[in-house]
């Protein structure tokens, strides 16, 4: 992937930590994380949602490439993506939430848009 944030972490955390945060959304609808940790996961769960709106078999083997749950790939293809059917893109919404009171870090909620 071009032009990611590097968030401070070397590239396989960063990838694996942004896999993390995806499938975290996909399973639960909404995170809570800083706002740069957001903005990428949320450009990653746009890209999810798209290949599951193709609905093709390349799409599907994509998808369970980048994801960690078999269950969940079944899950987006067959419950979340119809959902954004007549939907192109803004799957998804970065809400702000203010700063945590250990570090100061700017914390958001990543959520889907229903």
């Amino acid at each position: 992937m071009a032009k990611l944030r590097k968030l401070g972490r070397t590239s396989d955390h960063r990838d694996h930590m942004l896999r993390n945060l995806t499938t975290s959304v996909l399973e639960s609808g909404r995170i809570t994380t800083t706002v740069t940790r957001a903005k990428e996961a949320q450009r990653m769960t746009e890209k999810m949602i798209t290949l599951g709106k193709r609905g093709d078999l390349h799409a599907k083997r994509q998808a369970n490439a980048y994801l960690y749950d078999a269950k969940l790939v079944q899950t987006l293809f067959n419950e979340i993506a119809p959902k954004y059917e007549n939907r192109n893109g803004g799957y998804t919404r970065v809400l702000k939430l203010g700063q945590r009171r250990g570090d100061g870090a700017e914390l958001a909620i990543l959520e889907l848009v229903e």
